[in-house]
């Protein structure tokens, strides 16, 4: 089955908004969650506050599909919702440029990863590999200490209970910045896994 793909517009205050909506290939078509989350993506009201109104209906069931509720391309709806306000915005630009703190040190992780790959296919002299896998390792340690103080960051964010959007963003990004985490912790094992190899091979040699 392939996805169904519909366009609607949709007035939101005076501005109309032409969204297209991709539903997933299980036969359905685009759900009222689809288009909700499209419809955040434009306008900036989170999913809590908005109104979805076709035909004077209000489309309340999120997991329901668009054609159930008489949504044809083409169609035209109403939204109302209040998009989040100036402070929960202030917070979640906050969050938002911790994310690309994490990006960032993301980045530098990926490159420690394939440089550790490319020497354990031997892309470097024997001899040479112990320093190297050396530097590796304070790099590692470097990015782990930054995710650290990331997630020191987003802890000492506290947030109003009624800051849906940014608390579920707050929650990601934890998620995300223990994740890299973790693969620090992978990163260095392999490191420290190689450098032995590599000094007991040395040793096997000396003797």
């Amino acid at each position: 089955m392939s996805e169904q793909t519909i366009t609607v517009t949709v007035a939101y205050g005076s501005t109309k908004h032409s969204i297209t909506i991709t539903g997933q290939d299980d036969g359905k078509g685009p759900t009222v969650k689809d288009l909700s989350d499209a419809l955040t993506q434009a306008t900036g009201v989170p999913q809590t506050s908005q109104k979805i109104i076709f035909k004077g209906k209000s489309l309340k069931d999120m997991e329901e599909s668009l054609s159930s509720y008489g949504l044809k391309e083409g169609c035209k709806l109403m939204m109302i919702g209040k998009r989040n306000s100036p402070e929960e915005e202030a917070e979640l630009k906050k969050l938002k440029d911790i994310e690309k703190s994490v990006e960032q040190t993301a980045k530098k992780l990926e490159k420690v990863d394939g440089e550790l790959t490319g020497l354990k296919n031997g892309f470097l002299a024997k001899d040479l590999q112990a320093e190297a896998l050396g530097k590796l390792d304070h790099r590692v340690k470097i990015a782990a200490e930054q995710f650290m103080k990331i997630l020191e960051q987003i802890d000492a964010l506290s947030l109003p209970d009624n800051f849906n959007d940014c608390r579920i963003k707050k929650k990601g990004l934890v998620k995300t910045v223990q994740d890299f985490l973790a693969q620090c912790d992978k990163i260095e094992a392999c490191i420290s896994d190689h450098l032995s190899k590599i000094q007991s091979k040395n040793l096997a040699l000396a003797e």
